[in-house]
């Protein structure tokens, strides 16, 4: 089985051509490959599929296995894939996904994709929540930008123990379902300092979905610009709204390819 490892800012993905056919039991080969030390490596499994309205499909599954609805690095970088490979040459596409179709934008330096831009949609706030773990309360910012988010402002996100409150606050019942949690401080003038704990994945270098979420999080609370800048582990992503729908911008990269036996 022939594969593509791609990262958008340290995010990720292993990428599948899946238009034809595909291996069985994609949530069991998400897990085995992407672990660290013993598959491939990755945040998670990327398939390309056909679309049936959009220019293709993409279905994504986490580290252990579990269906995401939407990932907006896994997008980006599924843009550049598409590209890159002759399968279009078209520079705005749209894409089917789990939360609806999205739409892609990609800038093209040299006859490769070096940078995609994605229509994220609406963000969705809900009030916020104070919950308590270990002893501790925390307020949390409820955004929905294609799958739950829970953001937390904080002077420091580096200082923030993310691997033990991380898996705690995931599943917290105070929240309206299983979340991915940031914590989040502002950075000078130009937007937010973000770390991520994402669902079914752990602690990652980026999130695209969660950056959205801090942006819209941060616009709420007055701490980030209309046109933003998220600083995360990995890299920056910008996050600008038009027209009440966030747009994502950031690089995408193909770190090689191979292939495993399935």
């Amino acid at each position: 089985m022939h594969f593509t490892k791609m990262e958008g800012i340290g995010n990720d993905y292993i990428y599948l051509d899946c238009r034809q056919t595909q291996p069985e039991d994609l949530p069991g080969l998400a897990v085995r490959l992407s672990r660290r030390h013993f598959g491939v490596g990755a945040d998670g499994l990327i398939c390309l599929k056909t679309g049936q309205s959009g220019d293709f499909a993409m279905e994504m599954y986490n580290a252990d296995g579990s269906r995401g609805a939407m990932c907006g690095n896994g997008i980006r970088c599924l843009g550049k894939y598409v590209y890159d490979r002759g399968l279009t040459r078209k520079t705005c596409l749209t894409i089917e996904t789990d939360s609806g179709p999205r739409g892609l934008e990609l800038q093209v330096r040299g006859g490769v994709v070096d940078r995609v831009t994605v229509d994220m949609g609406p963000a969705q706030l809900f009030p916020p929540v104070s919950l308590q773990v270990e002893g501790k309360t925390y307020q949390v910012e409820q955004v929905w930008v294609g799958n739950p988010h829970g953001v937390i402002f904080c002077s420091d996100p580096e200082q923030v123990e993310l691997e033990r409150l991380g898996p705690q606050l995931e599943y917290h019942p105070a929240l309206r379902e299983r979340s991915n949690i940031e914590f989040a401080a502002p950075w000078e003038e130009r937007g937010l300092r973000v770390r991520v704990w994402e669902r079914g994945s752990g602690i990652t270098l980026a999130c695209g979905t969660g950056a959205c979420a801090c942006y819209a999080a941060g616009r709420r609370a007055g701490l980030c610009p209309e046109r933003g800048e998220i600083a995360l582990p990995g890299g920056t992503l910008e996050v600008e709204s038009r027209n009440g729908r966030l747009f994502l911008t950031g690089p995408a990269r193909t770190v090689f390819e191979g292939d495993v036996e399935t």
